[in-house]
């Protein structure tokens, strides 16, 4: 047998093959969309992938389920509560795959969705791991409140909280110490809310370490639960349904995609992602462009910040970049809005640099726009007086911010600001000054209290 892991940095998604060494045979768990690393995995063992299984409809990646089934024909195990559209082999509670001396056991554990599914791998009778999903995380159990309004089954928050209550106690405790965890998510994902770093535990390890697993009445737990969750990408209900249905061929889709290496004519209409770092950006960049850079946080702000179903030009520093990006959109399921992706260009528009010696001693001639999310805003205020709008919704929020005095936006350390300045410069920036704190907010995180923000000398 042979458990192999496979990881999208950039999502924090963890994806498996699981080998039966007897069969020459491959079952597949939660893959990402380019389906091309689990072919190589089969390929470089000789064995046939005859199987996936998706433990849920995920939120923040696109699953390339239904393209292996069409190039395999692998069949797809779900559970029939999610009412998909894909050729489904049902994968309910206490149904197994047997292969040789390996079996893969259905349990069904609603909280992070109705329609959640774990696990267990058997070898020789004995339980040896079990495959969580989005349910058990290291150090932490999936959020509930990402199916209140998508999906097939929907369920409130706290109804689902109390759902995974059960699952965690009933379900998973009821496993042996020694039986190896394999979580679809890891420190960095939004599926949960303090995820560890590391990409392996056990269950016994979890029982003492794992705050969703330790001793408290249901009420506490669904109030801890949910409680600070992160915010919630626009794209994710996108993502719900696209997994539902499946996504088409990675390939093909690529393969649609207007590449070239000069900008072509380009409607104004339509929004620019300009995904260069933000000094080139503010130099010069064209109009209705945003700067959401090429980071380890590219899809999320992308996902974030576009619509589900905008259509939007990509832009990037180098053609190498711009495949790489182009990519990395299609694991989100938002290659199919790109109208064309071209090398970036200096344009028209600029972003002057924040005047800082006239903000220390004039604060109040500014407006003050912070892009941080509610909990960050609440556990680290940074000024006084200041408007709260977070990046996810700032181009639905223009409209709050006053344009009676020049706008100066600012992060925790500069890549949001960085995109929440693109946006309001190209939304008003025809009609008052538009500024970006950047890194330079470090200086007063560090050093003021918020009632003498305003005498922080800035180096």
């Amino acid at each position: 047998m042979i458990i192999e892991q496979f990881e999208d940095k950039y999502l924090s998604h963890y994806s498996y093959a699981i080998l039966s060494n007897s069969e020459k045979k491959v079952i597949l768990i939660d893959p990402a969309r380019n389906p091309q690393p689990y072919y190589d995995f089969a390929a470089k063992h000789g064995a046939t992938i005859v199987g996936v299984i998706e433990t849920h409809p995920h939120a923040d990646f696109v699953s390339s389920h239904l393209e292996i089934h069409m190039t395999t024909s692998a069949k797809i195990y779900s559970h029939t509560l999610t009412g998909v559209s894909y050729p489904q082999t049902p994968f309910d509670e206490g149904a197994e795959i047997v292969l040789g001396e390996l079996k893969l056991k259905s349990i069904h554990t609603p909280g992070h969705s109705p329609d959640s599914i774990c696990i267990i791998l058997e070898q020789n009778g004995n339980d040896k791991a079990v495959f969580t999903g989005d349910t058990l995380f290291i150090g932490d159990c999936g959020r509930p409140d990402l199916r209140e309004s998508v999906g097939n089954l929907t369920a409130k928050r706290d109804e689902l909280a109390a759902q995974m209550y059960y699952s965690l106690r009933e379900k998973l405790m009821a496993l042996e110490d020694e039986v190896l965890v394999y979580p679809a998510h890891g420190s960095g994902s939004l599926c949960g809310r303090a995820l560890s770093h590391d990409n392996l535990s056990t269950i016994g390890r979890e029982r003492i370490m794992n705050w969703a697993l330790q001793p408290m009445d249901e009420a506490q737990f669904v109030k801890e639960l949910n409680t600070d969750q992160p915010f919630v990408p626009k794209y994710f209900g996108f993502d719900v349904e696209l997994n539902r249905i499946g996504a088409s061929e990675y390939e093909d889709q690529l393969d649609k995609i207007s590449v070239m290496q000069q900008p072509p004519e380009l409607d104004p209409e339509v929004l620019i992602v300009d995904t260069r770092p933000e000094k080139e950006f503010k130099k010069g960049h064209l109009p209705n462009s945003v700067n959401i850079m090429n980071g380890m946080k590219f899809e999320t702000w992308l996902g974030s910040v576009v619509n589900p179903g905008e259509r939007f030009y990509l832009a990037a520093s180098t053609p190498e970049e711009l495949d790489e990006l182009i990519s990395r959109s299609a694991s989100i399921g938002y290659e199919a809005y790109i109208q064309a992706a071209f090398v970036a260009i200096k344009g028209p528009a600029k972003i002057l640099e924040m005047p800082l010696l006239q903000f220390r001693y004039h604060p109040d001639d500014f407006t003050i726009v912070d892009v941080r999310n509610e909990t960050e805003v609440r556990d680290n205020p940074i000024f006084s007086d200041v408007l709260h709008i977070p990046l996810a919704a700032l181009r639905e929020r223009i409209g709050e911010i006053p344009l009676t005095k020049p706008v100066a936006i600012h992060c925790a350390g500069g890549y949001r600001s960085a995109a929440g300045s693109s946006i309001v410069n190209a939304l008003v920036g025809n009609q008052i000054q538009v500024y970006d704190f950047g890194e330079s907010i470090l200086d007063y995180r560090r050093v003021a209290p918020v009632e003498n923000l305003h005498n922080v000398v800035i180096r």
